[in-house]
């Protein structure tokens, strides 16, 4: 694989990861409790994770939070996203080669709970009150339903994206446990 089309192929999932972010913002939340929104964007942290390696997903997500930030959230934004986005990638490290590619959706549910923890401990910084940790319990409960629903997203768009992948660039990918 040249530099070149890991470059193209990184940008492209930077570009779809960065277009999920700004149009899930756009949409009302599901349910009315702040904070709580599905994480569509974390699908390609993942599958780049699965595809290409740690760094390069490290990459996409740091671009996505930096341009998501200026697009859709602010300097707020930003914090509580960096935060959750630095404790999910470090779990997704952590257990991508841990657990089967048929398990994608139980490092999805971990990174989501850890997104959250993220999130939460800003919180707390920000308002200077530990009573936001009363709210963990409602973003732990979100962070299972909707790190399932990511983790198999994740999980079969990852199994075609690795056809697609070798095909349309020729190049091998990154390889979990199967």
């Amino acid at each position: 694989m040249t530099k070149t089309k890991k470059l193209a192929l990184l940008a492209a999932l930077t570009a779809v990861a960065l277009t999920i972010f700004v149009a899930e913002a756009q949409i009302p939340p599901v349910v009315p409790v702040p904070g709580v929104k599905l994480g569509l964007a974390n699908i390609v942290t993942l599958v780049t994770m699965a595809l290409l390696g740690r760094r390069e997903a490290g990459a996409v997500l740091v671009v996505r939070l930096i341009l998501g930030s200026a697009f859709a959230g602010g300097f707020s934004g930003l914090m509580f996203s960096a935060a959750g986005g630095a404790a999910a990638y470090i779990v997704m490290c952590l257990l991508i080669k841990v657990f089967p590619e048929k398990l994608m959706w139980v490092v999805s549910v971990l990174a989501a709970l850890a997104h959250n923890a993220g999130q939460l401990a800003v919180a707390v910084w920000v308002s200077g009150s530990a009573s936001m940790l009363y709210y963990g319990t409602v973003l732990a409960a979100a962070g299972v339903i909707t790190g399932v629903f990511t983790g198999f997203g994740a999980m079969y768009l990852t199994r075609a994206a690795k056809k697609l992948v070798k095909r349309t660039f020729r190049m091998e990918v990154f390889t979990i446990r199967s």
